[in-house]
């Protein structure tokens, strides 16, 4: 395990090269700041509601990798103040799929801190979310000798098709991707990291309905207060060291959870991908993206009759999505 982590490090120590700066204020990040991360590419539409979903939630710092956009994601980002970026045309898939700059950047910047690594359509929802911001959850897991938090993708999707309902900069996705499935879940634990293994939902029925296991996994460890002795091993599914996998509760008790609301299911999602297919730059020889192309030539519709509307946390931690634990 420490040679797999060794090796993550002098793939991020290598791969720092790809990077060069646009604007680096992080000399501005202060000694408690909660810093976001993530590598983007051409999700300039997306952009003002992410940075302020989670400007609302009390983040104070954003690193970004971007991966030679061309719609305006670059300059956006530049121009705010409490944004970091950095740009590379090099390959995503090479730099295993982005995780090699975010870890370069995780140990130049981010020790000490707590960081939420995430995509741009991965809306962070934690207990209590509506009334506590996120640095009562932190201050709440460093008082409990928690270093990691786990969240479930959770993937949002409308009612109808895609296509029926557009969506428009600065607009909350959730307003069109309302719906998610409560169940359809299968979850397995993997002996050799101790996270686990989680799959189904959506995707698995609508894009992967005869090989469910081929789906993609919906266990994330998003929110970790970084060492720079860690790294992740397979995107934010796993790290190490292997304890900061143990999310879950052994002994029949429950940890507190998070989900992610994933916002990928809007009318902007064809184009998307279309466009990451053709690169051939994500996993598995972009299998997952694939599925997709073959699916939405029929237009899918994901809203079937088992299908719940979002409320708030609450509701996840009832349909057993996540829980708030013993925190009160």
């Amino acid at each position: 395990m420490r040679a797999l982590r060794r090796r993550a490090h002098l793939r991020a120590y290598l791969h720092r090269r790809d990077l060069t700066p646009v604007v680096d204020r992080s000399s501005k990040i202060e000694l408690r700041a909660i810093i976001v991360l993530s590598t983007v590419r051409n999700e300039r539409i997306r952009l003002p509601y992410f940075l302020q979903y989670y400007r609302d939630l009390g983040v104070n710092h954003f690193l970004f990798v971007d991966n030679a956009s061309d719609d305006g994601t670059r300059e956006y980002l530049a121009e705010q103040p409490d944004v970091s970026i950095w740009t590379t045309k090099a390959s995503y898939k090479a730099a295993a799929f982005g995780m090699d700059w975010l870890t370069h950047l995780q140990r130049r910047f981010c020790h000490g801190h707590w960081c939420l690594t995430v995509d741009v359509d991965e809306f962070l929802v934690y207990p209590f979310c509506e009334t506590r911001p996120l640095r009562a959850l932190t201050d709440w897991l460093d008082a409990s000798a928690v270093r990691s938090f786990s969240a479930m993708l959770l993937d949002m999707y409308p009612k109808g098709k895609f296509q029926a309902r557009p969506y428009h900069e600065g607009q909350s996705p959730f307003e069109i991707a309302q719906w998610f499935d409560s169940g359809n879940y299968t979850l397995q634990r993997n002996t050799w990291t101790g996270n686990l293994w989680i799959q189904g939902g959506p995707r698995a029925r609508a894009f992967f309905p005869n090989d469910p296991y081929a789906a993609p996994a919906l266990n994330k460890i998003p929110l970790v207060n970084w060492d720079r002795s860690y790294a992740y091993v397979s995107s934010t599914h796993m790290l190490l060291p292997r304890g900061l996998n143990l999310v879950f509760d052994e002994w029949g008790g429950e940890k507190a959870s998070g989900c992610l609301l994933h916002a990928k299911f809007l009318d902007t999602f064809a184009t998307k991908a279309a466009e990451e297919m053709r690169r051939g730059q994500h996993y598995a020889d972009s299998q997952e993206y694939v599925a997709y192309q073959r699916a939405l030539s029929e237009q899918p519709d994901l809203w079937c009759k088992f299908s719940e509307k979002y409320i708030n946390w609450r509701q996840l931690e009832i349909l057993g999505l996540m829980s708030k634990g013993n925190w009160a």
